[in-house]
Order: C-alpha cells, then structure tokens, then sequence
C-alpha cells in the first residue's frame, strides 16, 4: 500500500520548488543540462526526426504561443514542446540517468522551455522548473522500479518523461498546491511509452517515445489545470493509484525521500559523444588506447569490447550508427574521432573501410560488469598485430557525476552542436545568456538567437 498522502507532500514540494532559492552548484549544474539540451535540440533540427517535428508543427497551425527552434515557426506550446523535444531526442546528444535510465532532459527542457514562453517567465523560473522535472522524472522511475517497468515490456525512458514534464511546466503555469495535484493526475494518465521504440531504424519513433510524447503531455496536462480542469486528488495514493497500476513492487516513498536535498538534475551524465549511453565508456577506453598506442587499422588485429549486459543488447549491431557499437568503434578506429555527422551517417556504415574494420570487433555482455555502482562502464581489449595485447577500463565516462565536464567543457560540445546550424555569433550569445540564466528577465528574450529561417522554404 501507498505510504499517507504522497501525492500531497510531493504537490506541497512542488509549490514551494518555486520560491526556494537553489544551493549554488545545482544552479550550475541545471544551466549546464539547460545549455546542453538547447545543444542537442539545434542540432537534432536537422536530423529527419527533426525534419519530420517541423513538418507536422508547421500543419498544425496554433496560437502562437512558443517557437519552433531553428524555425520561423510560432505556435502553441503544447505543439512546440512535441516539435523541441523530437528535436532533441533527434540522436544521441541529450543527457542520461545511469541508475534508471531515464532521459530527463530532451523532455523536461522542450517542456519547460515551451511553457516559460507562453507565460514570459524569468530565468529563474526555468531553473527552478527544470531542476524539478528532473526530479519527478528520476523519482517516478525509482518509485516503480526501472527494471520492473521494462519487464512488463514498457519503455522507462518513455514513462518518466512525462512525469517530469508535467513537473516543469505545472512549475511554471505558477499553479497552487491542488492544481499540483490535479497535474499529477493528468501526468499519470498520459503516462506511455513501450519498449519496442528498439526496432525503430530512423530514431524518428525513439524521438517521439523518449522525449517528443512526455513534453507534449506535460504542457498538456499543465495547461489543461491551469484553464480549470478539475482531477483527481490523490493519483499516487488512493485505490488504482498510479504507482500500483504500473509497478508490481511501488516504493511510494522514493517519490518523496530526500526532496530538497537531493536534486537529480546534478546527478545525469552529459555525453561528450553523439552516440547512445552505452557506448559512451568504451568509446572513451578505445580512444585513449588510440592515442596511447598509435592504433591504426593497419596495425589492429581484433578488439573486444565488454560492456554490462543490459546495455550490450541495447548497442549489439544496430540497424542506426550512433546505437550501433562495433561500428561507432570501427569509425573511432579509423578516424580517430566519432564527429555528430559522421555518428549519424548511414553511408558510413556502407563505406567498405569500416565495414572490414567492423568485422574485427567482437561485442561481449559481460555480467561481471553489471555494477550497480557503475551501470555504464566499459572494457576494450585490442590485440595488436605484432602480438601485443593492450586494454583499458572506463569505469564512468566523462560527463557522469563521478567524472563530470566543467562548465567549458559543457560551452565546448554546445559550440560543436549549434553553430553549424545558428552560426557562431547566435551561439556565442546563447551560450553567454544560459550561462547567465537567472540575469534573464524573460525567457522570450532567447527567442532571437534560437530561430532562424533555415527550413522555412523546404518544410
């Protein structure tokens, strides 16, 4: 049974999240998760999930509310947090929780984003609002068990995100504590997402599923209180809650614990590499083995990567390349580097030099390394072709918590993403306001720098 009145101390939380003022590096980290997801929203316009985003925002029409990234397009922020969010789940850029897998921020940052448009809220507000998305975005997922809601073949990445949207854009709808409630309500019963967003080869339904979905629903359910619907009180509490209905073992009390102490949106990784989280540690590894020891494909004879089970079946030969692990491995061999385009280009994959390369990396799912301390590391062994044997071990890769990139390192990648599409100076200035962020009146203010005429006659 559901511990007394969760969804009360959690809406409580959620109102008073508003006022409180953040302890310093979570500010820091927030603007760094913000910063990143406008990265990888840019970026993934351009992408066919993005494509495809733009094309169905520009049918919709809608009040014009909350832009379209990279677009001329304004309209509602229902419509623009779906287009933003399929934006930038488009690849593999956004950032990931290691212990539930969630993908808090290509929802909740769209959302929240949307949401801060509509109602010309400050910088700070985002922050705040954004740091609490992460929050119910993480905890929902512990409540229910991440491994249990996959074993019912569901999709956890897609559960949570719009949870933690809800949460955000509820934040910045300025709603009371029973609109709080109500918002969870109508979170929990938009709560979708099933794990066959594996067989999609184009990353379009992925973009949607982790991400384009959970925004949507989130503002949705937001706005939808604040224009007077009525819900129910206690959707985590009372009978049929929504912790019973979706997990076998409900921990009601993971919702809560450590509210105001522990803040999730420190606590994902931010990947340096445009490819899935999996693939991330032992791309590290082999690219230190590269430079180390000169590797080249002419002196490799074979490489084996380990990685933990679970996240092995993920990248094992997938039909997209920045999901596909042994030929992310056979590039980074031959180049020397994965860059986003050549990450999320199929004629890579046909280009006969890394396909022969490819053939010589093995892909093991190691149980061994299925630690619960470190849900993401990997192992590579490459065997040289004068006999030598050299291996190392990521156990967290750069951009975790326990090895996390500095606020440059977080401008560098930004840098990377955005200005092929918005230019250097557009991003320079998104870069210093971000960074900036609680000095900003009003979020519309961002809307010069991120939109652009880039596909208004082609889309």
């Amino acid at each position: 049974m559901a511990a007394a009145d969760i969804t009360g101390r959690l809406a409580a939380y959620m109102v008073a999240a508003r006022e409180r003022s953040l302890p310093t590096e979570v500010a820091r980290e927030a603007r760094h998760r913000i910063l990143d997801a406008l990265a990888a929203m840019v970026s993934g316009a351009r992408l066919k999930p993005g494509e495809m985003a733009i094309r169905y925002a520009r049918a919709q029409g809608g009040v014009p509310e909350a832009t379209v990234l990279t677009t001329d397009i304004t309209t509602s922020a229902i419509n623009a947090a779906l287009a933003n969010g399929m934006f930038a789940h488009a690849d593999e850029t956004d950032d990931f929780e290691p212990v539930t897998k969630a993908h808090p921020g290509c929802a909740v940052v769209p959302a929240a984003l949307a949401m801060a448009e509509r109602e010309g809220r400050s910088g700070t507000e985002l922050l705040r609002a954004v740091t609490l998305g992460y929050d119910l975005c993480c905890r929902f997922l512990l409540a229910l068990g991440p491994d249990l809601v996959r074993a019912t073949h569901r999709s956890a990445e897609g559960v949570s995100s719009t949870f933690g949207s809800a949460a955000a854009a509820a934040s910045l709808a300025r709603l009371d504590e029973k609109g709080m409630r109500y918002a969870l309500s109508y979170g929990a019963q938009q709560v979708s997402g099933v794990w066959s967003w594996v067989r999609d080869s184009e990353h379009v339904e992925k973009a949607f599923d982790f991400a384009g979905m959970g925004a949507r629903n989130g503002v949705t359910a937001a706005i939808m209180v604040q224009t007077g619907f009525t819900g129910v009180w206690d959707v985590l509490d009372g009978e049929h809650n929504a912790l019973e209905a979706l997990s076998t073992e409900p921990k009601p009390e993971e919702m809560v614990a450590g509210l105001g102490s522990r803040f999730f949106v420190t606590e994902t990784a931010i990947k340096p590499f445009s490819v899935g989280y999996p693939i991330q540690a032992p791309l590290d590894a082999f690219l230190r083995l590269r430079r180390e020891h000169g590797l080249t494909a002419n002196n490799v004879e074979r490489i084996v990567v380990r990685l933990p089970e679970d996240g092995a079946r993920i990248v094992d030969n997938r039909s997209m390349p920045d999901v596909n692990c042994q030929h992310i491995i056979a590039v980074a061999l031959v180049d020397g580097t994965v860059s986003f385009s050549d990450s999320h280009s199929y004629e890579r994959m046909a280009d006969p030099q890394v396909r022969a390369v490819k053939e010589r990396v093995q892909l093991v799912a190691d149980r061994a390394l299925m630690d619960p301390a470190a849900p993401r590391s990997g192992f590579v062994e490459v065997t040289l072709r004068d006999g030598r044997t050299v291996s190392h071990f990521t156990r967290h890769a750069p951009g975790t918590r326990e090895n996390p990139l500095d606020t440059e390192g977080v401008n560098a990648k930004a840098r990377l993403l955005m200005a092929p599409v918005l230019g250097a100076e557009r991003t320079e200035e998104i870069i210093r306001r971000v960074n900036a962020l609680e000095e900003l009146d009003d979020v519309r203010e961002l809307r010069r720098f991120l939109t652009h005429q880039l596909h208004a006659n082609n889309i």
